[in-house]
Order: C-alpha cells, then structure tokens, then sequence
C-alpha cells in the first residue's frame, strides 16, 4: 500500500486556518523574514555571516581571503547582509570592518548550523 502524504479533504480545523490567516494578514513580517532566509541561502552569503559568528568583526579583504572570493564580490555581499540588516560596518582609514548586527542574527545562523549537523547526523 502506497503512503500518500496529502490530505483528502479540504479543511480540518475552520478556527485555526482563520486564525492563522488573521495573523498573517496583519503584518506578521514574513516577506522581511523570507528575505532574510533568502539571503542566507546564498552559499557565499552564508560562509560570510558563519564566518562572522566565528569573529566579532572582519575586514573585507579578510573576509574575501576567508570565502575565496574577490575583495568586490565580498564587499558585495557584505553590503547585501547589511542591507537587510544583519551586518553592520565601520570604517577605519582605508579598511572596512564587518560584523553581525546583534545576537539575534547570531543565534539565527549557529541554530540553522546545529540543525543541519543533527539532520546530517541521521542520515
């Protein structure tokens, strides 16, 4: 017998999916949020911001050497993480500085890590 992981019917609980769809409709943040996700699905975005867990701040041309990418590529992310408000920069001279923007983005990205290392550790 094949398992079928969809339903047969069209609602379950009326109250719920009201209530839920209330909430969403309210300005929950979910496109921010998706955006957010987005950005950290990049591979080289997300090397950036793991990399920036790991030290409180990094310059550009550090974090370029770091991801192996040119100092414009990285500078180019950096500029998109910061655009969504998850890294923050100083500049010192001619150096530009990165960091995260607080402990929320922090813990965001050592969670996601965690759960991927217990997901891989299933399979």
């Amino acid at each position: 017998m094949k398992e079928h992981d969809v339903c047969e019917i069209a609602c379950v609980d009326s109250k719920k999916t009201t209530r839920v769809q209330r909430h969403l409709e309210k300005g929950s943040h979910i496109l921010e949020v998706s955006k957010l996700f987005k950005a950290l699905a990049d591979e080289t975005r997300m090397k950036i911001a793991y990399a920036l867990t790991l030290e409180d701040e990094l310059c550009v041309c550090d974090v370029a050497n770091i991801v192996g990418a040119t100092t414009a590529t990285a500078s180019h992310h950096l500029r998109h993480l910061k655009g969504l408000g998850l890294a923050k920069y100083r500049k010192e001279g001619k150096l530009a500085y990165y960091s995260l923007d607080d402990d929320h983005v922090k813990q965001l990205i050592h969670i996601a890590v965690a759960h991927q290392k217990e997901v891989a550790g299933r399979e």
